[in-house]
């Protein structure tokens, strides 16, 4: 007779609580997210000020990246321009209106720009 998958109730075991949540094991056996080719996007640019402030942001959507490139990116966009910034909810914040400068950044690595919003 086969066992049957039974869902844990209670466990002790300290790895139980560092499982996926997505696939349910530990380690997580899910695929790792993949990135595209530059050249095969289109980066929306923004200017953001509401909820921060007054405090000008400029917000970078629209990329499809792992976490690690997206990183790596934002690291290169923030000492290009030389300012701060983050990278939040797959997003990639600039602080100040720095638009110009990183529109030009991002076709020199060879994405394809477009400005968003007003």
């Amino acid at each position: 007779m086969a066992r049957k998958r039974r869902n844990v109730v209670y466990s002790t075991e300290p790895a139980y609580k560092k499982r996926c949540p997505r696939c349910g094991s530990f380690p997580c056996r899910c695929p790792k997210p993949r990135s595209l080719p530059p050249e095969q996007q289109t980066a929306g640019i923004r200017r953001e000020k509401k909820g921060r402030g007054g405090k000008t942001v400029t917000v970078i959507v629209d990329l499809q990246l792992s976490p690690e490139d997206m990183k790596t990116l934002a690291k290169q966009l923030k000492k290009a321009v030389g300012a701060g910034g983050a990278v939040k909810d797959g997003t990639i914040e600039i602080q100040g209106d720095n638009r110009e400068a990183v529109a030009a950044k991002l076709q020199k690595l060879g994405y394809k720009v477009k400005f968003v919003g007003g």
